[in-house]
């Protein structure tokens, strides 16, 4: 076999090789073009996707036929008397501690007077003295007239003798006066309770200087009926409409964690505080039990009445600016529509919407302030149960 016949294969073959390693290389070329565009592809859906805002729904609640309000509270006494003395002097006993239940009338102590008693000793002489003074010219002035009716004296010595005795009258009639005042002092010496109750304050002891009146004085003792108690509570202005007479409430105190006390609205204040823009408002509650001290603080539950057509939205769900108060509604093909609202009452974390607003729409939960009327939106997954 000659050389020549020997070229000609190695030369097909090298051919051969080389057209399927041109092959091979178009198949790599093709699959590297494809994988790029299918990348780009993924890229540029990602980016569209990145685009879209994502949104959750606010969980929009309709309003019940009642709706609960949560306020605090104040327990005061039905009845408080604050005892204070109208005579000075000295403690000289206390007959009731502080807890002691006392009847109206009974003994809570006695003050020692002697500046007093000197004084209504005094007066009771002057009394005397005065009054046989008055006696002795009533009787001169009888004789006078006596006197006078025979013509043995003149008229004008008997008219003298007449006045003389109605002056000196005047100044018994005084000095009684005077007398039955520093009596009813010496009343004063015995300070009793005003009525039926619980002494919740003792603040003085025996040989303690005793200043009369409630100015330099200081409260001897302090009585309260606490049968019944007052609880005061300030209602915002925007709750105070469904607050009347008759309306039941709870209320619960520290002392007593998870029980539940039942009150009724005995009267308002009908009169807003400036300040707080609130309302004052008197409840009662059943004390025969003795669970409530006055100056308890307590929080206590209205049931006010609803309207069932009304709806109620988180506040996060609220957009305010210039053109009033909206929120952003999920319309056709996830479009976000803007719809103003009127606001009711606000109960803190959620508010009343009382138009523009029904139950059935989908409102957006603390929409961004970029958000526009015709923005494209997606709703966020939701979360797996148990997470």
């Amino acid at each position: 076999m000659s050389s020549e016949d020997l070229k000609i294969p190695s030369r097909r073959k090298l051919l051969l090789v080389g057209i399927v390693a041109l092959v091979i290389a178009g198949f790599i070329a093709a699959g590297g073009i494809v994988s790029r565009v299918k990348s780009n592809r993924e890229l540029a859906q990602w980016t569209n996707q990145q685009a879209v805002l994502t949104v959750a729904l606010a969980q929009l609640k309709q309003a019940d036929q009642y709706q609960s309000l949560n306020l605090p509270g104040t327990i005061q006494a039905y009845r408080k008397a604050a005892i204070y003395a109208r005579v000075s002097g000295y403690l000289k006993s206390w007959e009731t501690d502080i807890g002691a239940k006392v009847q109206p009338g009974q003994v809570l102590g006695v003050i020692d007077t002697p500046d007093l008693d000197q004084q209504l000793a005094q007066a009771k002489a002057t009394l005397a003295s005065a009054q046989a003074t008055a006696q002795l010219a009533a009787v001169t002035a009888q004789r006078w007239d006596f006197l006078a009716k025979r013509q043995v004296a003149s008229q004008q010595s008997a008219d003298n003798a007449t006045s003389d005795a109605a002056a000196k009258k005047a100044v018994a009639d005084a000095a009684q006066a005077n007398v039955r005042q520093l009596e009813a002092m010496e009343a004063f010496k015995t300070l009793v309770a005003p009525f039926d109750g619980v002494v919740t304050a003792r603040n003085t002891d025996i040989g303690a200087l005793i200043n009369a009146g409630n100015g330099a004085g200081q409260e001897l003792f302090e009585v309260s009926d606490m049968d019944t108690v007052r609880i005061y509570v300030q209602v915002p202005q925007a709750f105070t409409a469904q607050l009347q007479p008759g309306l039941k409430a709870t209320f619960e105190v520290p002392q007593f964690p998870g029980q539940h006390f039942d009150a009724k609205l005995v009267t308002t204040s009908n009169a807003m505080n400036m300040t707080s823009r609130s309302m004052l408002v008197e409840l009662q509650a059943d004390n025969s039990a003795k669970k409530f001290s006055p100056g308890t603080y307590c929080q206590v539950q209205f049931q006010i009445p609803g309207d069932p057509n009304m709806v109620q939205v988180p506040a996060t769900a609220l957009i305010s600016g210039d053109h009033g108060t909206q929120v952003a509604v999920l319309g056709d093909g996830n479009r976000v529509v803007m719809k103003p609202v009127q606001i009711g009452r606000d109960f803190g974390d959620s508010v009343e919407v009382v138009a523009g607003l029904s139950s059935s729409e989908r409102v957006i939960d603390s929409p961004p302030e970029t958000l526009q009327t015709g923005d494209q939106v997606q709703l966020a997954a939701a979360a797996p149960a148990g997470r």
